[in-house]
C-alpha cells in the first residue's frame, strides 16, 4: 500500500512571520492518525527557521531546487549537501517553472537528481506538458522523454529512491485542474513506463498530482488508483485548506 503524500511548495512567496504562523498552523492541526506523509517546501532563506519549528514533528522538509554542482565558484547556488545541512530530507527537481522561466532541460533536470541522492536527499521528479502539447496529443510523448532523460542518466534501480509528481503546466495557478480521469490516465501511463523496467519499482513508486490541488478536489484526485498524493503550489500558503488536503487522505 504506498502511503499518500501532501507535499506543499510555497514557491517564492513567505517571509519570517508567515513561516512560522503556517508551520505551527499545521503542526496543531493535523491529525494524530493522519495516515498521509506531509513535506514542506519553502524558499531558501527560511528552510533554517522553518527546521527549528518541525523539530519533533512527523512533518518533512524539502527545498524546492539544487544546484548542479557540488560545492565551488557557483554564485547563488545551493548545494545537496547544504540543503541536508540545513535539515532538508526531499528537494524537488525539474518543476515546470525551473523548465519554462529557467531554461532547465531535463538533461539538467537529470543532473539535479542525481546530485540529490548522492548526498542522501529524496528527489521530487516534476514532469509535464503544457496546454499546446495536451492539445496536439503530445501528453505522453512530453512526459515519457523527460522521464527516460533522467533514466537514462541513473538507471531504473534509482527511483527506490524517488517520488514522482505530474503537473500539467495548463493546470498551475491558473485554477483549471485536470480532472480525475484525466490525471489518472497520465499517472497510470508513468507507472507503466517504469514497470516496462522494473515492476516492483512501479508497485511502490508513488506519483504526485500537482495541478491546482485543493482542499475541495483532493478527496476525489486521491481516490484515482495511481495518484499517490498531491504537489500542492497556492493552497499550501494557506493552513486551513492545507489541513483539508492531508485529511483528505
Amino acid at each position: 500500500m504506498r502511503k499518500i503524500i501532501a507535499a506543499g511548495n510555497w514557491k517564492m512567496n513567505g517571509s519570517r512571520t508567515m513561516t512560522a504562523t503556517l508551520i505551527n498552523t499545521i503542526k496543531g492541526g493535523l491529525a494524530k492518525d493522519c495516515n498521509c506523509e506531509v513535506l514542506i517546501c519553502p524558499s531558501f532563506g527560511y528552510l533554517s527557521l522553518a527546521c527549528g519549528l518541525l523539530a519533533g514533528s512527523p512533518i518533512k522538509l524539502g527545498a524546492q531546487n539544487i544546484s548542479t554542482e557540488a560545492s565551488g565558484a557557483h554564485t547563488g547556488e545551493i548545494s545537496g549537501d547544504m540543503l541536508v545541512d540545513l535539515g532538508c530530507t526531499h528537494v524537488l527537481v525539474g518543476h515546470s517553472e525551473r523548465r519554462a522561466l529557467y531554461g532547465e532541460t531535463s538533461e539538467i533536470v537529470a543532473v539535479k537528481f542525481e546530485e540529490a541522492q548522492l548526498v542522501g536527499l529524496t528527489p521530487v521528479l516534476c514532469l509535464g506538458e503544457t496546454l499546446e502539447q495536451r492539445e496536439a496529443g503530445e501528453t505522453e510523448k512530453v512526459v515519457e522523454q523527460q522521464l527516460q532523460t533522467v533514466i537514462g542518466r541513473v538507471g531504473i534501480d534509482a527511483f527506490e529512491r524517488s517520488v514522482l509528481a505530474y503537473e500539467p503546466v495548463w493546470a498551475i495557478g491558473t485554477g483549471q485542474t485536470a480532472t480525475p480521469d484525466q490525471a489518472q490516465k497520465v499517472h497510470a501511463f508513468l507507472r507503466r513506463t517504469i514497470a516496462a523496467q522494473n515492476g516492483s519499482i512501479a508497485d511502490s513508486l508513488r506519483i504526485l498530482y500537482g495541478g491546482s490541488v485543493n482542499g475541495s478536489n483532493a478527496a476525489e484526485l486521491f481516490a484515482m488508483l495511481d495518484v499517490d498524493g498531491g504537489l500542492v503550489g497556492g493552497a499550501s500558503l494557506k493552513g486551513d485548506q492545507f489541513l483539508d488536503i492531508c485529511a483528505a487522505a
